[in-house]
């Protein structure tokens, strides 16, 4: 046996087979949750080397859309992990705001097109489940991949809308899981739901003196604060603002 194959094997968790890749991977998996929460840099490198297991895992299973996520899942965590050191490295912390209406509505369309987008793909090439699986079947190992792409998005950009993201995939993972026999991703996942609660009131609350800017003003950063930018000032009222593009002082692409 080589040093890796032992990740392919499965062993007895309370009466559960469970492969050691399924296993570590979720146990990092949690760790990138607890970590999202203390918003660490951490939780980027973290979440790659748990995705590589997880990978593992899935096509131990032959769950393609799963899989197709987590190398999804170790690009975007590349960029989100470059993303939150420049914010860091100008601002000095990892702060978080709520998502425009703008960027909320592009977040839904993206959640409904991209499902059905990539669902098709994956019944067209039977790469989901097994050949001739149902619609609802493939929809939700779709739904698994393109939510977490999502999820990785809004978190790289610190908007406080990335824990509802991971609520609405862990509500359909929990179930995939446990029908496609991987117990204890489903138990992960059912962990996972009661640390996004505490995450969304926790970057909520860090957020609740920064007001959700409108669509059609800019933003500006006063002492820390998010606040939407009057339509006339001086230049002094203005500090923070993006001259370029009109986003907050403390927009993720920092």
């Amino acid at each position: 046996m080589s040093a890796f194959e032992w990740l392919n094997e499965q062993f007895s968790f309370f009466g559960l087979p469970v492969y050691w890749s399924d296993f570590f991977g979720n146990i990092l998996a949690l760790a990138t949750v607890w970590l999202a929460l203390r918003r660490s840099l951490v939780a980027w490198p973290v979440q790659i080397t748990g995705s590589i297991l997880l990978l593992i895992a899935s096509l131990n299973v032959d769950l393609g859309g799963n899989a197709a996520r987590q190398i999804v899942i170790i690009i975007s965590a590349s960029w989100g992990w470059a993303t939150w050191r420049r914010s860091r490295a100008r601002e000095g912390a990892i702060n978080v705001r709520w998502a425009s209406w703008t960027e909320r509505i592009v977040l839904l369309v993206a959640m409904i097109a991209g499902t059905f987008a990539f669902a098709s793909l994956l019944k067209a090439t039977d790469a989901s489940f097994y050949p001739g699986a149902p619609w609802w079947m493939v929809l939700a190992d779709a739904w698994i991949f393109v939510g977490s792409i999502l999820a990785m998005y809004t978190q790289a950009r610190r908007y406080v809308e990335f824990w509802f993201v991971w609520l609405a995939v862990d509500l359909v993972g929990v179930p995939l899981a446990i029908h496609s026999e991987l117990y204890f991703s489903g138990i992960v996942y059912a962990i996972f739901f009661v640390m996004v609660l505490i995450g969304i009131r926790d970057w909520a609350a860090r957020s609740k003196d920064q007001e959700l800017a409108s669509p059609l003003e800019p933003a500006v950063v006063l002492e820390g604060r998010t606040e939407s930018a009057p339509t006339a000032g001086t230049k002094a009222d203005r500090v923070g603002t993006d001259t370029a593009s009109g986003s907050k002082g403390v927009d993720a692409d920092r």
